[in-house]
């Protein structure tokens, strides 16, 4: 296997949205079944969020070999659960005899890689029926901006350009917009900052403030207003 090395340098910045994480994990926490894979866990902040120590496996897969090392360090360390375990690659290079997944997570994640009809398929495939794919990713390709050519952004999503990627024996059971208040804030870096990575200070803001609204916010417009897109898929018997 080819190492990759991720090209983006916000994960450290992100790592200290608390209340954003908190947010997810709400939205997540009820389709974690026992068996977890997490694609591009990256430096294991969204691990930290999500894992509670109670799953049989949750496997943090990391293309990036230098990342997947600081996954595995934090086990090791016990800043993550003795539940995870850590690997570098892809899902493509995960052997085709590993017992089947409850879920698999793509937590912005799927608008890093090209062929994402691709990659859903290969999910798919490792799924147990009733098995669910879970998929968080930056909305509206209007609001693409210098920020996500930096971090390698292929596209950013519609709901209806995420549900597209439905493919044969899945089921879309949730299509949700997240984060409307924040919605303002992408765009006013698009139109007017164009900044190439937020600040700390503007991380800060954004998670304690714009996000807390959001919550409230979100239930309000039924989900269909916001800067991110979150789907759940379920595989079919056959």
């Amino acid at each position: 296997m080819t190492s990759r090395v991720y090209v983006g340098s916000e994960l450290e910045l992100f790592e200290a949205a608390t209340v954003w994480k908190s947010y997810l994990r709400s939205q997540i926490s009820p389709y974690l079944g026992p068996r977890v894979l997490e694609v591009g866990a990256g430096i294991g902040s969204t691990t930290r969020a999500l894992c509670v120590g109670t799953h049989d496996c949750w496997t943090c897969l990391e293309p990036d070999e230098s990342m997947a090392a600081r996954v595995a360090e934090s086990i090791s360390d016990g800043k993550l659960p003795a539940c995870c375990e850590a690997a570098a690659g892809t899902l493509a290079t995960r052997p085709d005899d590993e017992e089947p997944y409850d879920t698999i997570l793509y937590i912005d994640v799927l608008e890093h890689i090209e062929d994402d009809a691709g990659e859903v398929r290969l999910a798919m495939a490792k799924l147990r029926t009733g098995g669910r794919l879970v998929v968080l990713a930056p909305a509206h390709q209007w609001l693409y901006s210098p920020f996500d050519a930096a971090i390698g952004h292929y596209r950013r999503y519609s709901r209806d350009g995420l549900s597209a990627l439905t493919r044969d024996g899945l089921v879309l059971r949730t299509l949700r917009s997240l984060d409307a208040v924040g919605l303002l804030a992408s765009a006013g870096n698009r139109f007017l900052l164009r900044d190439s990575c937020p600040t700390p200070a503007q991380i800060r803001l954004w998670d304690r403030v714009l996000v807390r609204a959001s919550r409230v916010v979100d239930p309000v417009f039924g989900y269909r207003l916001g800067k991110s897109v979150f789907a759940v898929w379920e595989r079919k018997a056959g």
